[in-house]
């Protein structure tokens, strides 16, 4: 049996068929006739050397996409000969190739496979990170990704009745310094978590979206602001210009999706009108114990300790269920998001 945190039932439109391509990124199925739903799966922190029980139960869901919200090995090194033998193991795991045989992969990264634990632009090896995660994630050669600084990009799925636009966000490379007092980590009120190209690019896709839902892989939590981790709060220009900007063009059902924490929780904020959720899916090998506590005014429901992996799906009735799921027993709860 497995564990089922219910998460998410709002109405939209609905009738997908194949996943179209943005920016030379291909995303594929063969069916040709509409799909009565589609599937996106998710998670973070999948540490290479630690057992894997969940590639199965992630394979028996037949997403039609996988992604990767950060720490998809533990890296931490700038030797890429290194960083390319962790990625390897990770590639070879036999659940995990199973799961790449039969759905299309995608992801952007978080600090241990950017190379270095808390990094930002300062990790001098940046540059061949990034071409070992575009190699792990099969990205073609000729991908803009592979020419331009940062592993931003962005997917469009469904078609002209019911789109889902996935925006990978990269919250690495371009990242300014994340100051410590007494090894605790301080807002940087200035700072940009996103730098400028990618502001420039995230305004200009939000801009054209016509989507009907927007899903932000982001390898750090983006609405959480009270724990002393890592997260946007840190950086709360780069926040409030996040949340500015989602009002400003209308962007609908914002939902970020979010790793790195080593928890599962959902998060909720009304901003000016807007509703945004973040959906904190982590860790797929290794978790905290459940006597630890995170603060966090905006997490709906309870805080999940065990090993899990989140699960969107645009049902052919007009529905969006989302869910974070693990191995293990019991039912845990169901959590209802409304939009309008």
């Amino acid at each position: 049996m497995k564990k089922y945190l219910s998460m998410i039932l709002l109405g939209i439109m609905a009738a997908c068929t194949a996943p179209t391509s943005h920016e030379s990124q291909e995303v594929s199925t063969e069916e040709a006739t509409p799909k009565t739903s589609i599937k996106i799966a998710f998670g973070s922190c999948s540490n290479q050397n630690k057992p894997q029980p969940l590639w199965d139960d992630i394979l028996a869901e037949s997403p039609d996409v996988w992604i990767w919200l950060g720490d998809n090995i533990y890296g931490d090194t700038d030797n890429m000969d290194t960083m390319r033998a962790k990625y390897q193991k990770q590639k070879m795991h036999p659940g995990y190739q199973a799961l790449r045989a039969a759905t299309t992969v995608i992801g952007t990264w978080d600090d241990h496979d950017f190379g270095k634990n808390n990094a930002g632009k300062e990790y001098e090896a940046k540059a061949g990170s990034q071409q070992e995660l575009l190699d792990f994630l099969d990205v073609p050669v000729d991908d803009v990704r592979r020419t331009r600084e940062g592993v931003y990009g962005t997917y469009t799925l469904g078609d002209s009745a019911m789109q889902v636009k996935v925006l990978l966000l990269d919250t690495r490379y371009f990242r300014d310094e994340m100051p410590l007092v007494n090894d605790t980590i301080v807002p940087n009120p200035e700072g940009t978590i996103l730098g400028e190209a990618q502001w420039a690019w995230l305004e200009n896709e939000l801009a054209q979206s016509t989507a009907d839902v927007h899903l932000f892989a982001s390898g750090i939590q983006f609405l959480p602001e009270e724990h002393i981790f890592e997260k946007w709060a840190n950086f709360p220009q780069d926040r409030t210009k996040m949340l500015e900007m989602l009002v400003k063009y209308e962007v609908k059902k914002p939902i970020f999706l979010t790793g790195d924490r080593h928890i599962g929780e959902m998060s909720k904020l009304d901003y000016n009108g807007r509703k945004v959720y973040d959906i904190t899916s982590s860790s797929l090998t290794h978790g905290w114990s459940d006597e630890r506590q995170e603060p966090n005014r905006h997490r709906q429901g309870d805080i999940v300790y065990a090993l899990n992996y989140g699960l969107i799906e645009i049902n052919g009735d007009g529905s969006v269920m989302g869910y974070l799921k693990s191995d293990s027993s019991a039912v845990m709860e169901k959590l209802d998001i409304v939009f309008e």
